[in-house]
């Protein structure tokens, strides 16, 4: 059985406050976007593993017993004592960029274990698993616009359509990780609600809608910020980090084509469609 784990772009991302088991609280728009790998389940016939993992495409740092399909596998084998099975992953959804790659690959897997065995969860049950997987893992279970909060995995549905427009995806070859993203930043509460500036024109959102993140990770790694410039001026009407980065995407009116502009950079584009699944 087959499927695709969509990334995701953060649109505004608020750092609220630090909490007591040392996460933060955050407010944030997920927006999934159509950049996907490749996920793949099969039965197997091996009784020494009861799950194995073959990858292909971008390489993926760590053991297989890291990777959070693997993990999915051993989060519903406790419970349901699944049959052994081979995991094919081919990995298009570069690292360390803000995309959430890693996250949609684990809520893919629950979700495409859940049907190859019939297992029969409803959605908010495998939100439940999915949460213990990584703070934004749940919302690639529901992988339609939603507004985060808490740790990212507490979400709401938010009206917010922009599927019209085209994306702009760049991510220079920096490797921005969690702690040093979010030792950069004062979380403090926001004067406006996300949800409100969002009710803003998109024309607007350039100066009202901001990545917390964005402040120190541009001054200490300033190739991100020569990206996002790079993109306003050849005419995005929003522009930003997404999560922590190192990504940065532009929105635009209509199709462009910037590649050349990117040299040895990870670079995608595409009409700006949510993928639900």
């Amino acid at each position: 059985m087959l499927c695709f784990p969509n990334a995701k772009i953060n649109i505004g991302l608020n750092i609220v406050e630090r909490r007591p088991d040392n996460f933060h609280n955050i407010e944030t728009v997920f927006y999934p976007i159509p950049l996907s790998d490749i996920l793949e389940i099969i039965r197997s016939d091996n009784k020494l593993a009861k799950v194995e993992i073959t990858t292909s495409g971008l390489a993926i740092p760590g053991n297989h017993e890291s990777n959070l399909c693997v993990k999915a596998y051993h989060l519903l084998d406790k419970e349901f004592d699944l049959p052994p099975i081979n995991i094919y992953l081919h990995k298009l959804i570069p690292m360390g960029a803000g995309l959430g790659g890693g996250s949609s690959d684990g809520a893919f897997a629950l979700s495409l274990l859940n049907r190859f065995f019939d297992i029969s969860l409803p959605n908010n049950e495998l939100a439940n698993y999915a949460s213990q997987l990584g703070s934004d893992c749940a919302f690639f279970i529901r992988n339609k616009p939603s507004f985060g909060v808490e740790k990212g995995n507490v979400l709401t549905d938010i009206q917010l359509d922009i599927s019209s427009k085209f994306i702009v995806l760049v991510k220079p070859n920096i490797f921005v990780g969690t702690a040093q993203a979010y030792s950069g930043v004062k979380p403090h509460k926001p004067i406006q609600s996300l949800l409100e500036i969002l009710k803003q024109p998109i024309t607007q959102w350039k100066h009202l809608v901001i990545n917390d993140f964005e402040e120190s990770i541009l001054k200490s790694h300033p190739e991100i910020k020569i990206v996002k410039e790079t993109l306003y001026q050849q005419g995005a009407i929003y522009a930003s980090m997404t999560g922590s980065g190192s990504a940065v995407f532009g929105i635009f009116d209509n199709e462009v084509q910037l590649k050349p502009l990117f040299k040895d950079m990870f670079y995608w584009s595409s009409l700006l469609n949510p993928k639900n699944s």
